[in-house]
C-alpha cells in the first residue's frame, strides 16, 4: 500500500471510530469490505485516485441514518460534510476534496446523485456490492429485524399475487432493490460480480421460500 494511504488509513479509521452507532449493518468491518473491494476494482482503473477512494470508503457512513428515517435521503450528503470538514482540519490534500465529497455524496442508493468521476464510482460499487451475496443477505435480515419487519409474506412469499412491499416483508427487499444493483453498477467488474451475488441471493430465496410454504 502507498505510504499516504498508509498513513491516513488509521486515520480515516479514528474518525469513523469515533461516529460508530450501533448499527450492525453499517459498522467498521462494513467499511473494510467496501475498501477490500474497491481496491479490486481499483486494480481496473489505475488512472483513479487511490487515496480518495480510501478516505470515502470509510468516511461514506460517518452520518448513518436509519432506512426508515425522514431524512434519509440527504444522510450522504450531511456525511460529505462532516468528513471534508474532519480532513480539512488534519491537513488532508486540499485538491482532492472534492473528489471525497463527491464520492461520499453519491454513493447512496437513496441520494439518486449521479457518480461522476472513477472515485465516485468505485466507492459506489464497492458499496453497493457489499449489500448482495452471503454478507448482504445477514446485513439485509439483521437490518429489516431492526425495522420491525416479517421475515416473508405468510401465504405469497414471491409476491405473485400482490405488491411487493420489503418495508414489511424483508424477503421482498431482494427483487424490490437488489435485483437492480447490479445493472446500476459502474464498472464491469461490479457488474460481473454483482449477477453473480445477485443469482446466489436467487438461490437463497428459492431455498427459503420451498420451506417457508
Amino acid at each position: 500500500m502507498p505510504q499516504d494511504l498508509d498513513d491516513w488509513k488509521p486515520k480515516l479509521l479514528g474518525y469513523a471510530e469515533q461516529a460508530a452507532q450501533d448499527d450492525g449493518a453499517h459498522d467498521l468491518n462494513h467499511l473494510h469490505r467496501v475498501w477490500k473491494t474497491a481496491q479490486r476494482l481499483l486494480a481496473d482503473h489505475p488512472e483513479a485516485d487511490a487515496l480518495v477512494v480510501l478516505a470515502a470508503c470509510y468516511l461514506h457512513d460517518i452520518v448513518n441514518l436509519p432506512k426508515n428515517h425522514p431524512e434519509r435521503t440527504q444522510a450522504s450528503m450531511m456525511a460529505a460534510r462532516v468528513a471534508c470538514a474532519k480532513l480539512e482540519q488534519d491537513g488532508f490534500p486540499v485538491e482532492k476534496l472534492d473528489g471525497v465529497r463527491h464520492a461520499i455524496e453519491a454513493h447512496s442508493f437513496s441520494a439518486g446523485i449521479a457518480p461522476l468521476t472513477i472515485e465516485a464510482k468505485i466507492v459506489q460499487d464497492a458499496d453497493r456490492l457489499d449489500a448482495l451475496g452471503p454478507v448482504g443477505l445477514a446485513r439485509l435480515f439483521y437490518t429489516a429485524g431492526r425495522m420491525g419487519s416479517a421475515l416473508a409474506h405468510p401465504d405469497d412469499a414471491l409476491g405473485e399475487h400482490r405488491e411487493l412491499d420489503d418495508r414489511a416483508y424483508a424477503l421482498d427487499h431482494i427483487e424490490v432493490k437488489l435485483a437492480k444493483l447490479p445493472a446500476s453498477m459502474q464498472t464491469a467488474a461490479a457488474r460481473r460480480l454483482g449477477e453473480a451475488q445477485l443469482q446466489w441471493l436467487r438461490g437463497f430465496r428459492d431455498t427459503f421460500i420451498a420451506d417457508w410454504s
